[in-house]
């Protein structure tokens, strides 16, 4: 019977796939080697294969946990609308702020879900776009709901599209703790979805 990893196994990966995330994102997934992370973890690759057999095994993990943190975003949405009765426009903009909340402390993540999923397997690959694929749908069920007067059949994929627009690229330029912070520009964002798609 194989023993039950121990909680300090768990945290050492959550450490590694931060690490490993920064790597991905300084010096890209494919330049990024195995040595690379080890030498940022301040171990030696022997010990990384440990944890981890292969850098896609460290990718998949990486976005794996992270696809599924951001359906969690979605299924806690609905929750907290449902328990503080919000409408739908208000459990929509509760969704952006949960959002962009969460992309302050995952940006390297995010980079590598929008940059580096091609570099998995087919069937990890598979796996990590019907995630995206999911919360995509979850984005646009929301609109909907909370703009029934503008959203249609025929634009109901461009407005969502356009809202992952304004958030999805934000670890490009919005930096924690300069001009702008991340719940700032998250009302930002709610202000042009009611200024723009309000009836």
């Amino acid at each position: 019977m194989a023993r039950p990893k121990s909680a300090s196994h768990e945290f050492k990966r959550d450490e590694i796939l931060d690490i490993a995330a920064q790597c991905f994102a300084d010096r890209s997934y494919h330049a990024a080697s195995m040595n690379d992370i080890a030498a940022a973890s301040g171990t030696s690759k022997a010990r990384l294969y440990h944890y981890y057999e292969s850098k896609e095994a460290i990718l998949f993990d990486l976005l794996d946990r992270y696809t599924q943190r951001l359906q969690a975003l979605i299924v806690q949405a609905e929750a907290t609308a449902q328990r503080r009765n919000l409408d739908d426009r208000a459990a929509l903009h509760e969704l952006v702020r949960s959002f962009l909340q969460e992309y302050e402390t995952s940006a390297t993540r995010h980079a590598a879900l929008l940059h580096d999923t091609k570099f998995l397997g087919e069937a990890q690959r598979e796996l990590i776009r019907n995630r995206q694929r999911d919360v995509v749908s979850a984005v646009t069920r929301f609109l909907c709901r909370a703009y029934p007067q503008r959203l249609n059949p025929n634009n109901q994929t461009a407005v969502t599209m356009m809202l992952f627009g304004m958030i999805n690229w934000t670890f490009t330029w919005l930096r924690p703790g300069g001009v702008m912070s991340y719940g700032a520009f998250a009302e930002e964002v709610v202000g042009m979805l009611e200024k723009g798609l309000a009836a």
